[in-house]
């Protein structure tokens, strides 16, 4: 059994759930799990009608005339979602009455997009002859904690998915809803933005798939951002931990987590391009062909903050940086990069508020200044380390471009470097370093 995960764009209206139709029919033979997405721009709509509702401005019927309409063009039944539809209704009236939206209520919002979509797309592939049938996930025995917006299945959820998967009729093709879970006690959970990817990986884990496949607009995962760079190129096969690297550092490919229950499991995933399904795209897996490139691929993550803590109490002091962190942890700050020197230490993180408060606690022990507007750059390789002169000819690039570089970072025998930049030059940055890095002849 295989699991296929189509993203918004792949299901955003007929013309390319057809292209979707004619993938699954032509891998009928390894019994495809299907696992979808919202349709494109859904599930931004369906947050922005929570947020007014909350807000005082009452509208479902926006975000359901665009549901609607994508219905109609799949020749859909007006009555499908009709239930579905005065769910919505009651639930952002009842936001809007209290004028307060939880985290528990807006998952619950977020969660229609899926549920719409892959009832539209089993019912439409049903009249164009595929047998096949919509599912929550939840139904399937994927059940999650309470963390709403960020939930994961609880311990055990495994033997519940694979027993009921297993129940399912034989040729018949799943199409179950990304993104969601659902708590024993009933509440629907959200695993974060974009995280149909994450669910396809926690589901193939539990069945013991043979492979998992991410279908997106891309020709799998590019050299650096296509958007960016027009000469960025596919890579045909990557590790597992070149690929996190790249998904947690901005690659727009894949969610971060996506990777860690493939990993775990030994799944290959292999990213391909629904516009494109002949293209081999990229395999991400635990072995791979000897690759002699010391550059994998470049990625970014804008608006970041870096904040400076300079303060002389570092010299020597045993626990110093443990009460920087601490006070980190204490407010839920997310380090993704630190550097340090005898008299001052600098941390990033993309949260404001959480920074502002552990920045408060930090002023007891030091100078502290916050600085917006940055961009982690990351340059990733599984021979990064072991290229003399490659820092040089990185640093070198950046230069050529009029960049600063305000912060590096560079583990011993680490997969990837690491530059903080202004966000406004992280276009020409990475512009510039793919032309270095990918397409210049090298000695």
């Amino acid at each position: 059994m295989i699991v296929m995960k189509f993203g918004g764009s792949s299901v955003a209206d007929r013309a390319q759930i057809e292209k979707v139709l004619g993938i699954v029919r032509s891998r009928l033979d390894q019994k495809p799990l299907v696992v979808s997405s919202a349709h494109k721009g859904i599930t931004d709509a369906l947050v922005k009608a929570a947020r007014e509702a909350a807000a005082g401005r009452l509208d479902a019927e926006t975000v359901i005339a665009k549901q609607r309409d994508i219905g109609r063009q799949l020749g859909c039944d007006d009555g499908l979602l009709e239930t579905m539809f005065d769910d919505l209704r009651s639930l952002l009236r009842g936001v809007h009455l209290v004028r307060e939206l939880s985290p528990r209520s807006l998952d619950y919002v977020s969660s229609f997009g899926e549920r719409w979509s892959t009832r539209v797309i089993a019912d439409f592939f049903r009249r164009s002859g595929l047998d096949a049938a919509a599912h929550d996930v939840w139904d399937l025995g994927f059940v999650t904690d309470g963390a709403f917006g960020r939930a994961r299945p609880i311990a055990g959820y495994e033997q519940r998915m694979k027993a009921a998967i297993d129940a399912l009729p034989q040729g018949r093709v799943p199409i179950v809803t990304g993104f969601v879970g659902k708590t024993e006690e009933g509440d629907i959970t959200t695993v974060g933005r974009n995280g149909s990817d994450l669910t396809a990986t926690l589901v193939a884990a539990a069945i013991g798939a043979s492979e998992v496949q991410i279908w997106s607009d891309t020709d799998g995962v590019m050299t650096a951002d296509p958007s960016v760079v027009r000469s960025a190129r596919n890579i045909p096969d990557m590790r597992f931990e070149e690929a996190a690297e790249l998904a947690y550092f901005g690659s727009r490919v894949l969610h971060p987590a996506t990777l860690l229950p493939a990993m775990a499991a030994k799944i290959p995933v292999r990213v391909l391009n629904t516009n494109r399904p002949d293209h081999p795209g990229t395999v991400i897996r635990e072995e791979v062909p000897p690759n002699p490139a010391p550059v994998t691929s470049i990625a970014y993550k804008e608006g970041q903050l870096v904040l400076t803590l300079s303060s002389t109490r570092m010299f020597g002091e045993v626990g110093f940086l443990g009460r920087v962190f601490e006070a980190c942890t204490r407010h839920g700050v997310e380090v993704d990069m630190v550097t340090t020197s005898e008299v001052s230490i600098s941390i990033t993180a993309n949260d404001r508020v959480k920074l502002e408060r552990a920045a408060a606690d930090l002023r007891a022990i030091g100078d502290v200044r916050i600085e917006a507007g940055r961009s982690i750059l990351v340059v990733v390789g599984r021979h990064l380390a072991e290229r003399p002169g490659l820092g040089a000819e990185v640093l070198g690039a950046i230069a050529k471009a009029g960049v600063n570089v305000e912060m590096i970072s560079h583990a011993f025998g680490a997969i990837n470097l690491s530059l903080v930049v202004r966000d406004a030059d992280v276009s020409k940055a990475v512009s510039v370093l793919h032309g270095v890095l990918f397409e210049e002849p090298r000695a």
